[in-house]
C-alpha cells in the first residue's frame, strides 16, 4: 500500500502523523511512504530523517493526496484537504465529527473511508488512540490554567500552590477519566487543593484507592458540581462521551455564580466543549473573557508539546496503521472489532451511531460497510 503523510495545516499544529520510526516499520512491511516536505519539522523530525527511514518526499500536499492509498494525519482534515480526498481512499486521523457538520458533509461527499483515532477501542473498554493525547492534554491543563489565572491574563491572580500563610488555588476537575486523572495529579503536584468529580462510583473508588490524600473525589451531580464550582479558582472540563458531542455542564447563566477571574479550561473542546460558553481557540490566541470568567479552549492542546505528543501518538497508532496497510481496511476491521469501532464514514455514509445521532444523519451499520 502507498501511505501518505501531509503536513498539518491547522493553526499552530506542530505534530505530524508519521514518525520516522513508523515510516521505517511500514517500509519493512513492504509498503511505500510519501511524506510532504517539512511535515515533521515542528516535532523535530527533518526531511533527512524520513529519507533515511525510506520515505519519498513530496513538495506539496496535493502530491501526497493524489498518490496515496491511505492518508495518515493528526488533526481532522481542513476544508482544502477534504477536497483532495477521493473515493476508495483511507483516511486515518482524529476526526471529532459530532460537533462538525461541515467536515462530516465533506467526508461523506468524498467517498473516502474515514477511520477516527478517537473511537478505536480496546478489550478493556478504553480508547487507546485517544489515551496518549488525553494524557498530554490532562497534564497540560493545570499548566495552561495556572497561566490563565495570572492577573495579567485576566485571571484572579491566584498562585496554584499558595505560599506560607496564603492558601492554594481551589481546582475542580469534572471527569475522572484519563484527562481528569492526569489533570488532577499535576494540579495536586503544583500544590493546589483539587477535587475530581465523576458519575461513576467505580471510578471514584479507584481514584480514591490509588490517589488517597493526593486529591479529593465527589459524585458529579448537578448540585455537587455547582457547589464546588462556585468555590473554584480553576475548573477543568474533562468529560468524554466517545464520538458524541460533549454535554454542557456549566451554563452561561451559572457563570455569574463563579468567582470573578476564575479560569475554565475546556479539554473537551474537540467534541464541542463542556461549558455552554466554550468556543475553540488557538495557541496563538488561547483565552477569552465571558462575563468576567476566563476561558482557555485550545482545540489542539497537545500540539504545544509537539515532539512528545507525536512520539506518544505514533507509538499508539502504528500497529493499527500497519494492520490497515497490510490487510486493507475491510479485512483489518473484520479481524479487529476494536479497529472497526473507529470507522466513522465510508463510501458516502456515516457509520458511527453517535455521530449520526448528534447530526441527525442516517447511519450505516459498520458490519454492513465491511460486507458491501
Amino acid at each position: 500500500m502507498h501511505i501518505g503523510c501531509p503536513k498539518e495545516i491547522k493553526p499552530q499544529e506542530f505534530r505530524v502523523g508519521l514518525t520516522p520510526n513508523a515510516v521505517r516499520e511500514a517500509i519493512l512491511h513492504g509498503h511505500t511512504v510519501t511524506v510532504e516536505t517539512d511535515a515533521g519539522l515542528g516535532a523535530g523530525f527533518p526531511d533527512a530523517d524520513y529519507i533515511a527511514a525510506g520515505a519519498a518526499i513530496a513538495g506539496t500536499a496535493a502530491e501526497v493526496f493524489a498518490s496515496a492509498d491511505m492518508i495518515v494525519k493528526v488533526k481532522e482534515p481542513q476544508a482544502v484537504e477534504r477536497k483532495m480526498l477521493r473515493e476508495g481512499q483511507i483516511l486515518f486521523t482524529y476526526l471529532h465529527l459530532a460537533p462538525d457538520p461541515d467536515q462530516t458533509r465533506d467526508l461523506i461527499a468524498s467517498g473516502a473511508t474515514c477511520i477516527a483515532y478517537e473511537t478505536v477501542t480496546d478489550r478493556f473498554g478504553g480508547l487507546p488512540l485517544l489515551a496518549p493525547m488525553s494524557e498530554v492534554a490532562g497534564r497540560l491543563a493545570p499548566q495552561v490554567g495556572a497561566w490563565t489565572l495570572q492577573k495579567a491574563n485576566g485571571g484572579r491572580g491566584v498562585l496554584m500552590g499558595g505560599v506560607p500563610g496564603v492558601g492554594p488555588a481551589h481546582v475542580v476537575v469534572i471527569g475522572g477519566g484519563v484527562v481528569g486523572t492526569q489533570a488532577a495529579r499535576i494540579a495536586a503536584g503544583m500544590g493546589a487543593d483539587v477535587t475530581v468529580l465523576d458519575r461513576s462510583l467505580t471510578r471514584l473508588r479507584y481514584l480514591d484507592d490509588v490517589f488517597a490524600g493526593v486529591f479529593k473525589t465527589s459524585f458529579a451531580s448537578a448540585g455537587n458540581t455547582m457547589e464546588l464550582a462556585v468555590q473554584a479558582d480553576m475548573i477543568i472540563g474533562a468529560v468524554l462521551i466517545p464520538g458524541a458531542a460533549a454535554p454542557k455542564l456549566i451554563s452561561r447563566a451559572q457563570l455569574a455564580e463563579l468567582k470573578p477571574g476564575a479560569a475554565l479550561v475546556d479539554v473537551a473542546i474537540d467534541q464541542g466543549g463542556c461549558f455552554e460558553t466554550s468556543r475553540a481557540t488557538t495557541h496563538q490566541d488561547p483565552i477569552y473573557d465571558v462575563d468576567g470568567i476566563m476561558h482557555y479552549c485550545v482545540a489542539n492542546m497537545p500540539g504545544a508539546v509537539a515532539r512528545t505528543s507525536t512520539i506518544a501518538l505514533g507509538n499508539a497508532t502504528m500497529p493499527f496503521m500497519l494492520a490497515l496497510a497490510d490487510k486493507g481496511w475491510r479485512q483489518a476491521c473484520a479481524d479487529d472489532p476494536h479497529l472497526l469501532a473507529g470507522l466513522n464514514v465510508h463510501a458516502g455514509h456515516v457509520t458511527y451511531a453517535a455521530v449520526g445521532a448528534a447530526l441527525g444523519l442516517d447511519t450505516l451499520d459498520p458490519q454492513a460497510a465491511i460486507q458491501a
